[in-house]
């Protein structure tokens, strides 16, 4: 079974037959499989009335447990985004009452961001949803290829990184 990928390979092999071109293989498979998940996902936190960057915040606070708090700093490092899009993202939730900023009871030069009752009931009825979404998509996979999928894609992630690990 031949697809998208294939075809662009075969026409780098005929224009240029000197460059191994076969990582593209798995870059452009796995950019094209990243785009279609994204879609699928997007379209459960659709139905939640939710994006994938609100989940993200949610569901960050959700996770750390009761009282459902994090300061900025640490939010932006769990939810694996910049500073400034946490910022960005903030002021977009706590316009819809669903995370509130205060001062930081351990540190009062600093604020916390901590869930509402709102954006908990929100983010926990989205969650199932979400989850069956990645179910599946995955399903497809055994246990094993997924566990080796992860394990692949982890040392895959630290090459493009430049970590040494793996």
């Amino acid at each position: 079974m031949t697809d998208h990928v294939d075809q662009i390979l075969a026409q780098w092999h005929a224009e240029k037959p000197e460059l191994d071109v076969s990582p593209m293989a798995v870059l452009g498979r796995l950019s094209r499989a990243a785009l279609a998940v994204d879609s699928r996902v997007a379209a459960t936190f659709a139905r939640h009335d939710l994006d994938a960057s609100t989940f993200d915040v949610l569901a960050t606070l959700l996770r750390t447990g009761a009282p459902y708090r994090l300061a900025p700093a640490a939010l932006a490092r769990d939810a694996m985004i910049s500073t400034s899009a946490v910022a960005q993202r903030l002021n977009k939730l706590e316009g819809r009452g669903l995370v509130f900023r205060q001062t930081n009871p351990h540190d009062g030069r600093g604020t916390v961001v901590s869930l509402t009752d709102a954006g908990r009931q929100l983010v926990e009825a989205a969650l199932p949803d979400h989850v069956a979404t990645e179910h599946a998509i995955t399903a497809v996979l055994s246990a094993a290829e997924q566990a080796q999928l992860a394990a692949l894609l982890q040392r895959l992630h630290d090459a493009a990184a430049g970590s040494s690990a793996g």
